[in-house]
Formats: C-alpha cells, sequence, structure tokens
C-alpha cells in the first residue's frame, strides 16, 4: 500500500527568493518521508521562485506542486485555506509541514479544522516512534522546556516548524531532480474576509541571521541611553536587539523585538544589557552558542542561560566595552 505523502508548504510573496524557514522544514520533510516511505513533496501556493526546483532537490524533495490562481495573489488567507484544502482532498497527505510565521499561524490551524487534521505550532522535530507513529516535539512555556505528542488518532497532521527549530541540511543522498505538478482548485468561491493592504517591510541585514546581537531592556534606564546598545553592536559587527517591554514603550522599532511575538535568533553571541531574563524573552535567544548577560540584579533569570554574567549597572560597563571593542 502507497504512503501518503509528506507535504512541505510555503507561499511566494513576491519578496524574492524562498521564505525563510522552506529549507529547515524540507530538512525535516525529507527526515520523515525517508523515515516511513513516503514521498517528499514542496507544494508553492502562488508563483513559483527561480531557485525553487534546485532547493527542492537539494533538500532531497520528489515532486514540486503548485497552485497559482489569481486568488492568491499577495497574502489572502482564506484563499489559501481554501487552496490547501482542496490539495488535501486530492493528494491525502500524511503531514502538512509549514515553517511557522505570523501569516502561518493564521492559516494553519484552519486548514487542520477545515480537513479535520490534528494541529501543533512551535514544533522542532517530529521523529519515528517505537510503536511506529509520529512523534512531534514542541516548545512549550516560551520555549522554557519541550513536549512530545504522539502523533495518533487524525487521518493527517498540520505542524508547524519554529524559526532556528533546526538546521539546514541538504539530503544526504544527493540532489534529487523533482518534476513540477500543476494542481487544480477551484477558488472562485473564496470570498476573501480580511485584505492587506500595506505590509510592513523591513531593509537591511536581518536579526534571525546575524553572528552577533547586542540587546538592551529596561535596564538601560530610558531611551535616550539605547544608543549604547547600538554602538556596541556596530563596534562587535552585530545587529542591535530588544526586550518586548522597550518596544512596547516605543524606545525602539518592533522589527528590533527578540523574543517569543518577536524575532527568534540563533547568534554565536548573544549579548543582554539590562535584560531580566524571562521565558519570553529567551525564547527568542536561548539557541544562541553563548550568552553574556550585564544585570545589576545577580538573582536575574538571565544568569540562568548565560555562559558569562557581569553582576552590574549596563550604563558603567556598556561604555567600557564599547571602548575595548573599538581599540
Amino acid at each position: 500500500m502507497e504512503t501518503k505523502p509528506v507535504v512541505v508548504c510555503m507561499w511566494n510573496l513576491g519578496q524574492g527568493g524562498l521564505p525563510v524557514g522552506t529549507e529547515e522544514a524540507l530538512t525535516l520533510g525529507r527526515k520523515v518521508a525517508s523515515a516511513t516511505g513516503a514521498r517528499l513533496h514542496l507544494l508553492v501556493l502562488g508563483p513559483l521562485p527561480e531557485e525553487c526546483l534546485e532547493t527542492a532537490g537539494r533538500f532531497g524533495a520528489d515532486d514540486v506542486d503548485q497552485i497559482e490562481d489569481a486568488a492568491l495573489e499577495g497574502f489572502a488567507p482564506d484563499a489559501y485555506v481554501d487552496a490547501l484544502a482542496g490539495y488535501c482532498q486530492q493528494e491525502s497527505p500524511a503531514l502538512i509541514l509549514f515553517s511557522q510565521a505570523a501569516d502561518t499561524r493564521l492559516v494553519a490551524p484552519r486548514l487542520a479544522g477545515r480537513v479535520g487534521a490534528g494541529v501543533l505550532m512551535n514544533g522542532v522535530d517530529i521523529s519515528v516512534g517505537e510503536s511506529g507513529g509520529l512523534q512531534a516535539t514542541a516548545s512549550a512555556y516560551g520555549g522554557d522546556t519541550q513536549m512530545v505528542y504522539e502523533l495518533s488518532g487524525a487521518a493527517s497532521y498540520v505542524v508547524a516548524l519554529s524559526a532556528n527549530a533546526l538546521l539546514p541540511e541538504p539530503a544526504e543522498g544527493g540532489p534529487t531532480q523533482p518534476g513540477c505538478r500543476s494542481i487544480q482548485v477551484d477558488l472562485s468561491g473564496v470570498n476573501e474576509r480580511i485584505r492587506v493592504i500595506e505590509q510592513a517591510r523591513t531593509e537591511g541585514p536581518r536579526l534571525e541571521d546575524a553572528d552577533i546581537i547586542v540587546s538592551g531592556g529596561r535596564g538601560l534606564g530610558g531611551p535616550e541611553n539605547y544608543k549604547l546598545i547600538e554602538q556596541l553592536a556596530e563596534a562587535l559587527g552585530g545587529l542591535a536587539g530588544a526586550s518586548r517591554p522597550i518596544v512596547d514603550e516605543g524606545w525602539v522599532d518592533s522589527s528590533q523585538q527578540v523574543g517569543l511575538t518577536g524575532k527568534i535568533t540563533r547568534p554565536a553571541l548573544y549579548l543582554a544589557a539590562g535584560i531580566s531574563g524571562a521565558s519570553q524573552h529567551m525564547a527568542g535567544c536561548s539557541a544562541a552558542k553563548t550568552i553574556v548577560a550585564i544585570n545589576k540584579d545577580p538573582d536575574a533569570a538571565i544568569f540562568r542561560y548565560a555562559s558569562y554574567g557581569l553582576v552590574g549597572d549596563c550604563l558603567e560597563i556598556l561604555p567600557e566595552l564599547i571602548r575595548a571593542a573599538r581599540q
């Protein structure tokens, strides 16, 4: 009996290239497909990015499926859910993987509800358990811990993979040569209820890709002192980040927020100045190879995660670090 396929789903919003996280999702999809003897499909909603077939082959996809329709232009969640539900009806996938982002959070649970699939967000891994069924690991409590779930009782599952949950790894057996299949679904009856009239755009390097991040929190005392974070980040060749409280208070733009509701990062060095270490913030930086913390409170939670800790006033320590970094 043919094993039902594993499908990695992405959509092209015209930002150039494949969306961030696609390679990670393909890596996990390949792992599950290999373990279960299933085919791995990459499903693209909208136009096919130029390097899509090459990337899909490099990560071991057997097929690239595309649904292209005028209703899928821009981000149209009702049309996306309808398109995906139609695809599931035709292809009966066992597992649909998404790279988790704000738009995925809107689509994935609705798709699961539409097709009667199980759904798991914040996924970090999927493996085959001793019983032969799938087990999914997901982060919980703001990244403080992980939970393992048995995927049983439903005909299919929708899993959203957390950003930076794993490192992308090309297929062990070398690249495949996937063909492209055009999948037809009827979207003529879709009545889009939400329209994005203007999408936030950021320019320049991304926090998610930075090797060095210097982040500041309320311990800086006031917005005028955030320049110390920017100066140290520049001196170290990194980027400046921030905790949610100072974003909420308008000290910096939300594009610099690190944490569960901000950017999920995996730098080589994360320096946190005046940040308490709440679990919501650590969810965005706990994967850093080295965390350095500066805080006046020796009992601050951030020190539980830090490889190196400096107990003191960051307004006194940061200028010294800037001076040393510039020498």
